[in-house]
């Protein structure tokens, strides 16, 4: 990481700046987990073919866009590719971690040259976290719901 990349992550503001370390951690223990074949990460995802309510809590929004612009941030300064899947994976286990609820998605579609392609996103509540950039034309084959156990 050069120093001028450093500064400009400094400039964030302190609730971000105290994310980073914990992205960081989450995007490389999530590399490392889809090195594994994917039927020994998907129980880890949520719920399959479910789908989180669309409304997040008002307590939980500044939180949600926290982990959204950390994982974006940092995702950019890690010396392995930070995939779509990653980035989504890691912003599932953060919201999780403080009792939030995310549905992951994954989809496909072709790309110019008629090649199947894949992508993955995560949404809480209304709020896209990561993959938003690029989900549309994408079919979901499939959604993981980390939903909150009633007591």
């Amino acid at each position: 990481m050069t120093l001028r990349r450093l500064r400009l992550l400094l400039v964030h503001d302190k609730a971000l700046l105290a994310l980073l370390p914990e992205t960081l951690w989450r995007l490389m223990l999530v590399r490392i987990q889809l090195l594994f074949p994917f039927a020994r990460t998907a129980p880890q995802l949520g719920v399959k073919s479910l789908e989180s309510p669309a409304v997040s809590k008002p307590s939980d929004l500044r939180r949600i866009q926290q982990i959204t612009k950390a994982i974006r941030v940092m995702s950019r300064y890690t010396p392995w590719k930070s995939t779509c899947m990653v980035r989504a994976v890691a912003a599932l286990k953060m919201l999780e971690k403080r009792g939030i609820e995310s549905t992951l998605y994954m989809g496909v579609a072709r790309d110019k040259q008629g090649q199947m392609i894949a992508h993955a996103w995560l949404r809480s509540g209304s709020h896209y976290v990561s993959g938003d950039d690029a989900m549309q034309g994408f079919v979901v084959v499939e959604k993981f719901a980390k939903v909150l156990q009633a007591e």
